[in-house]
């Protein structure tokens, strides 16, 4: 299908890339807490408030909006969680024993370019070249912003590891949008997401899997749940909807700047001038992107009867 350029789609999809940026700094805020345990806890938490979000949905338009699980849509869920959910987050954690952060944000950093060339040729259309070189200097920028890190080569494998878990974040979400909605596809994939990482932490962790949070991390997993989980990931799957991977994509390079300006207000640290000059990148690659002549159609569709007035569209990986 061909995309579009929806003024509300571009601006979901750049809210939701920066509140992304902001889990690396807030993050410290729970650097103490069993990493695969809290995780666990993150995602029950926001899949909870997302159920309970898409119930209230159904009871104000009908029993007819109720929409059941088929055994497709069942797998790419499962798959959407245990590789765009799970399956990044340990790339993540395992990834940062072997390598530096940086090296990992620079890898992730190639999602605009794969976004553009696979996206669409899973539509059987042609990948336009101007978001093709959008998104190269989008990744470029990331890549500057991300400081060029380096490391091993098992720290390498898990970072390709997140990267296509980065992917698939989107591409799996895109056939299940049109019938479940941005709403249901966050939810389920949430919870599918949660035994994953609760066993991963009960292999890590043992019996310390979980604990009592402290004042400090209660108030940080409050931020990731609402915030940078539950809206993030509305705003990220309607402007899939909307505007299409390909193009949204272009907006993944913008959670490096936001990690930087996030590091800056919370008093943690100053912009470095590779990170400044990563952002004056990503800002030329996007606005090259989204330069292109206006299309009406959107590349997902998502059924009107998903959106409940007030969620949809405003709040989240």
């Amino acid at each position: 299908m061909e995309q579009s350029t929806s003024p509300r789609g571009l601006v979901q999809a750049a809210t939701a890339m920066t509140l992304v940026g902001t889990l690396t700094a807030v993050s410290a805020a729970i650097a103490r807490y069993p990493v695969y345990g809290g995780q666990a806890v993150r995602y029950a938490v926001a899949a909870v408030i997302l159920l309970v979000v898409a119930r209230l949905s159904e009871r104000s338009r009908g029993p007819r909006t109720r929409r059941r699980l088929r055994l497709r849509e069942w797998a790419l869920v499962t798959a959407l969680a245990a590789t765009g959910l799970a399956g990044f987050n340990v790339c993540i954690v395992e990834g940062t024993r072997y390598t530096t952060p940086a090296m990992i944000g620079t890898v992730v950093g190639a999602v605009p370019v794969l976004l553009a060339v696979i996206a669409p040729l899973l539509e059987r259309r042609r990948p336009a070249p101007r978001l093709v070189v959008a998104a190269v200097i989008v990744a470029l920028g990331a890549a500057a912003a991300n400081g060029l890190g380096g490391g091993s080569v098992p720290g390498l494998l898990l970072a390709l590891g997140a990267l296509a878990g980065e992917m698939a974040f989107s591409l799996l979400a895109v056939p299940l949008l049109p019938r479940l909605g941005p709403i249901r596809v966050s939810a389920y994939s949430a919870a599918a997401a949660t035994p994953m990482l609760l066993g991963t932490g009960l292999l890590v962790d043992g019996t310390a899997v979980v604990r009592v949070p402290t004042a400090g991390e209660l108030a940080g997993f409050a931020y990731l749940v609402v915030v940078v989980t539950v809206g993030a990931f509305l705003l990220w799957y309607d402007a899939l909807g909307r505007i299409g991977a390909d193009r949204a994509g272009l907006f993944a390079g913008l959670i490096p700047v936001s990690a930087a300006v996030t590091t800056m207000v919370l008093g943690l640290g100053t912009p470095s001038a590779a990170e400044l000059t990563g952002a004056l990148l990503v800002g030329c690659g996007v606005a090259a992107g989204l330069g292109g002549p206006r299309r009406s159609a959107p590349a997902v569709a998502v059924p009107p009867d998903q959106e409940p007035a007030g969620v949809t569209g405003a709040p989240c990986p």
